[in-house]
């Protein structure tokens, strides 16, 4: 892997470069600084302890990094944050499971009645490299802020429970437009492994320090081999899922393709409008069924897929299961 000689500055949205930039005690002031930007001001991270748990997927094709964080607010406040950063089949329910089993593990085992339900506030972040936010449709946002609230008007119900869906994809500013220490942050994590240098743009004392970590020349022969390592996974990771999406595309594609000539022949029996609107239907059927049959995407992410309801998602699985 020579050609890694020729960067000047690691991928920190790696396993090991994220690890390195942002999972040690010694540079925790960065991590603090990247999650107070995240939170816009809504809350301030005074300090943070990193609890020692990193969970693996729940499968054997996802591996994934989660840093388990109880950090102390300005104010005195404590709460937890899980850092998520790998694509998984079902994000969404992932996230719920383990922001709730964060939750769950808070009760003692016993004297719960003195306990009262304290439960401290936890939040969910997700960053997301390379991949998009499931359900998003045409959105563009980057930064995806969520909490429980009324459904009719919006009031929020919970604020204790969060989730930050970090969304790579869409932030496409280019240096000039930065203009606050979200974007700089946002702008580094997505491009670091290409810059040359610090810019006028990024010359501020914490970017300083991150990028004085992130110097490939810097590193010891072990810590090259376990980055390059790293890096491979990344490009394979990324490599699988592109082929995965390729191959969705083509299936919808073909599915819909032969929906067209279906309804086109009934339509010069039945009525050709009508022909068309029953053979697109039942070429998205078939559509629904195989990625109902993969066992790899929620209702709504299929209804999202096939560009359909999630009434009608149901309905075919409901007739998949009666053998239709």
């Amino acid at each position: 892997m020579s050609e890694l000689k020729q960067l000047k500055y690691i991928d920190i949205t790696t396993d090991y470069g994220f690890k390195k930039a942002l999972g040690s005690d010694t540079n925790k002031d960065l991590l603090i600084a990247f999650l107070n930007e995240l939170f816009r001001g809504r809350k301030v991270i005074a300090d943070l302890y990193y609890n020692k748990n990193e969970h693996v997927g729940d499968t054997e094709d996802i591996g994934t990094v989660i840093f388990d964080l109880t950090c102390t607010a300005d104010n005195g406040e404590r709460f937890i944050i899980e850092v998520q950063r790998t694509s998984q089949v079902n994000l969404k329910r992932r996230m719920l499971y383990y922001g709730s089993k964060l939750i769950a593990d808070q009760a003692p085992k016993g004297n719960r009645r003195a306990w009262n339900y304290a439960i401290s506030e936890v939040y969910i972040i997700v960053l997301m490299d390379g991949f998009a936010m499931p359900d998003a449709g045409d959105e563009k946002y980057f930064l995806h802020d969520i909490c429980l609230c009324y459904r009719d008007h919006g009031k929020i119900f919970y604020d204790d429970l969060g989730f930050i869906y970090v969304e790579l994809v869409n932030f496409v500013k280019a240096e000039a437009e930065l203009v606050n220490d979200l974007d700089r942050w946002l702008y580094v994590l997505k491009n670091m492994s290409s810059l040359n240098g610090l810019s006028t743009y990024l010359r501020k004392p914490i970017f300083e320090k991150l990028f004085q970590l992130a110097e490939y020349s810097k590193l010891k022969p072990e810590e090259r081999e376990m980055y390059n390592v790293s890096l491979r996974n990344k490009w394979d990771a990324e490599s699988i899922r592109s082929s995965q999406e390729e191959q969705l595309k083509r299936a919808r594609e073909k599915a819909m393709a032969e929906g067209r000539a279906e309804g086109e022949a009934k339509g010069k029996a039945e009525g050709k409008a009508e022909g068309e609107v029953i053979g697109k239907a039942e070429g998205k059927a078939e559509v629904i069924k195989n990625l109902l049959s993969s066992n790899k995407f929620s209702i709504s992410e299929i209804a999202e897929l096939a560009d359909v309801t999630v009434e009608f998602v149901k309905q075919i699985e409901a007739e998949k299961a009666k053998g239709k």
